[in-house]
């Protein structure tokens, strides 16, 4: 490369970041600037009344953990915290497999239709992003509680003498994140199934390997990325979900999201819910790049 020719390359680059700029630090001042913060706030020391005191302590992120007892002043294990952490954990995991094992059907059936008929039913998956979150946790309340459309149904078909009490318990929460977030489990499937070489299917029946065994050899590896692209897509709005477990476990069923909130507004304790905010930052940075190596390595294999 002639010496004018890489001066108009680092010229466009110069430009390009020129250009740039204002978007850069509007992200910075609006993303990265609240989270330095909240970050702050994690190593301070609770106010009286909200709020913050300017001291530097690590209590915030030892109260993730641990809690002190309010009479000797000696930190014990806090058994609660870990109860929702679990809770959290365990519904987002639930949730994630579950979307995926409706969601890898429904993406199949989907990418299989006729060319003309696809738009249709991916349309029909998008209409619940119409609707606000409140509203469409609402509508499941509605469907669970016990005079719920899913008790009448169970009553007039004789399979139950009594309505089931399904609201207010991890079961509800299960229910509802799975309905709210199987769309963003079915869109990345779709995208990855509709790449799919169909002659490949063939190529293995040719080969006498059952369907099982296309399956988890063929299929699978090859739709990989859209299935880890769909976990990611669910678990981390589940593991932060505030709504959908305030609403449909009435305020029993804790997790991390509204623990969070509690530590803000009744608690008054800003260092543990900035503390517990970072961890979840953490949490989906950590899921975030699992999905990126994975990502990188499977466009390294082709």
């Amino acid at each position: 490369m002639s010496p004018a020719e890489e001066n108009a390359v680092r010229t466009s680059a110069r430009n390009g970041w020129l250009l740039s700029a204002p978007a850069l630090v509007l992200l910075t001042v609006a993303a990265v600037g609240p989270l330095l913060i909240v970050l702050v706030y994690s190593f301070l020391s609770p106010g009286q009344h909200g709020s913050v005191i300017w001291e530097f302590s690590t209590n915030g992120w030892r109260g993730i953990l641990w809690s002190k007892d309010i009479f000797s002043d000696e930190w014990m294990l806090a058994d609660a915290h870990l109860t929702i952490f679990w809770r959290s954990v365990s519904l987002s995991l639930l949730t994630t497999i579950f979307t995926f094992v409706l969601g890898f059907p429904t993406a199949w059936f989907i990418a299989t239709r006729p060319a003309q008929q696809r738009a249709m039913w991916l349309f029909l998956i998008t209409i619940p992003f119409w609707t606000n979150l409140l509203i469409r946790t609402y509508a499941i309340n509605e469907v669970l509680r016990k005079e719920g459309l899913v008790n009448l149904v169970l009553l007039k078909l004789g399979v139950i003498q009594a309505p089931l009490d399904m609201l207010y318990g991890p079961f509800a929460i299960f229910v509802g994140m799975t309905y709210v977030y199987l769309p963003l489990m079915v869109l990345p499937l779709f995208a990855a199934i509709d790449r799919f070489d169909m002659k490949l299917l063939e190529a293995g029946y040719d080969l006498y390997a059952s369907r099982w065994q296309v399956l988890r050899r063929v299929i699978l590896p090859i739709v990989k990325p859209g299935i880890i692209a769909g976990s990611i897509l669910v678990f981390v709005p589940s593991l932060g979900a505030y709504v959908t477990p305030r609403i449909l476990g009435g305020g029993k069923q804790m997790m991390l999201g509204n623990f969070i909130e509690l530590q803000f507004l009744q608690g008054k304790n800003w260092p543990l819910g900035a503390a517990l905010s970072m961890l979840l930052l953490i949490i989906v940075t950590v899921a975030l790049l699992v999905y990126v190596r994975y990502a990188n390595r499977d466009a390294r294999h082709g």
